[in-house]
């Protein structure tokens, strides 16, 4: 009898279960997310279907860049779009030329179990449009900083006694720091992607932004005295090449690569690349100690490129409101988990992420977070973002006359010309 009951009770249970499973919404979801990244949004997606028997994340990873937002264009405008995206916030003003998002309401922030004070104001800026609405919820802020080796910089005045970075506040210092590296016998002083493509954008525009630079103003490119900061920007990276300070074209695998063998005393890359150099250290495959600070202030004013993965609901036809409450479901859950995004290099959005006594414990996560306040996003325009005409602007014109093929002058008149006629 007693075994009978417990084979009736399981039964129920596992009736129960299918039930469930049965009635669960799917959630249809597309990222772009390869590598560390992806491992770790894999992760976060097994632990919200874990919790979340009724609600089901259904999940595609496609070909970053280009292709993705091709499809996303494409799939959308026939309303077969997915229920929920990662996107870039550079790629916002694109988007909603294309009529590609929905608007994110106060209501729905509010499904969510979100405000709009829970992130911070830049990323909050860049995921609106010009009208103030909102089309995408930020889930990190993720920029260039400064990684350094500090077994390259044993016995110089630029660590402290706890080996933190110190004694670079200007350009001046930097130069300085990197020219007494090099006497000194260090292969490349500085490596950064200096072939082209997102690491010299990245570089450039921060310098760029950090003389409080203006790349598109209105519907004009460079307008005023924006050109004259281009060409300081470009002369100052032209500079540093022509002293040996930075690699010969050197791909982005390169210029990581040059780092992580001990090659190079400081390298300027994304945050995303923290997990790289945490997992070699733990193999015991570095061969020094490192840290990574913000970028410094070098110009006028600290300012720092930056992007933002975030989260989007397409713009579909006939559009299921249940799925739609599900994805806002789904995006209030990933933001208040997003403590396990950040151990890939990137700065949550959401602020009591960062203000968590978890992340201020991460390192070197919370001592570069003070970028948050300082971040630069690429120009609000349909010719800017990831994978768009200013990162070709950048292959055409601002790497060549980096490497003394074009005068900077002409590069930055190229550029302009070029970029302007893509406004009209």
């Amino acid at each position: 009898m007693k075994k009978a009951l417990q084979r009736l009770f399981l039964s129920a249970a596992i009736l129960g279960s299918l039930s469930a499973q049965a009635m669960a919404v799917d959630v249809e979801w597309w990222d772009f997310l390869a590598g560390g990244d992806g491992v770790r949004m894999k992760a976060l997606i097994d632990k919200f279907n874990a919790e979340h028997p009724d609600i089901q994340i259904k999940a595609t990873t496609l070909e970053w860049g280009t292709p993705y937002y091709t499809k996303v264009r494409t799939s959308v405008g026939v309303g077969q779009g997915p229920d929920i995206m990662t996107y870039h916030l550079s790629r916002i003003p694109l988007a909603l030329q294309d009529g590609s998002l929905s608007e994110i309401t106060d209501a729905d922030l509010t499904a969510a179990g979100l405000t709009k004070g829970d992130f911070f104001d830049a990323a909050i800026k860049a995921a609106s449009g010009e009208d103030g609405k909102l089309y995408a919820v930020p889930f990190d802020i993720h920029a260039i900083v400064l990684y350094y080796n500090k077994k390259a910089l044993e016995g110089t005045d630029y660590l402290d006694d706890k080996g933190n970075l110190k004694g670079i506040a200007s350009l001046e210092d930097f130069t300085t720091a990197m020219t007494k590296l090099k006497e000194k016998g260090v292969k490349a002083p500085l490596s950064y992607q200096t072939v082209g493509g997102g690491g010299t954008w990245r570089v450039f525009y921060t310098l760029f932004s950090q003389m409080g630079g203006e790349l598109i103003t209105g519907n004009e490119v460079l307008a005023g005295d924006n050109a004259a900061k281009a060409q300081k920007a470009i002369e100052i990276m032209a500079d540093w090449r022509s002293k040996d300070l930075i690699p010969e074209q050197a791909e982005y695998e390169a210029s990581v690569a040059l780092f992580s063998a001990g090659d190079a005393a400081f390298h300027i890359n994304g945050v995303w690349e923290v997990p790289t150099f945490k997992d070699l250290a733990a193999a015991n495959k570095l061969g020094f100690e490192w840290g990574a600070v913000e970028v410094p202030q070098l110009l006028e004013k600290p300012a720092t490129w930056a992007d933002s993965h975030a989260f989007a609901l397409p713009a579909n036809k006939d559009e299921d409101p249940a799925v739609r409450q599900a994805a806002l479901t789904v995006l209030g859950w990933m933001e208040k988990n997003s403590l396990g995004w950040a151990d890939a290099g990137h700065i949550p959005a959401f602020k009591k992420t960062v203000e968590s006594a978890e992340y201020q414990a991460m390192q070197p996560n919370a001592t570069y977070a003070t970028l948050a306040g300082h971040a630069v996003f690429d120009p609000r325009s349909k010719i800017a973002g990831v994978a768009s005409p200013v990162y070709d602007a950048v292959d055409n014109y601002i790497a060549p006359a980096v490497h003394g093929q074009l005068p900077a002058a002409d590069a930055v008149e190229q550029m302009k010309t070029e970029l302007q006629g893509m406004l009209q």
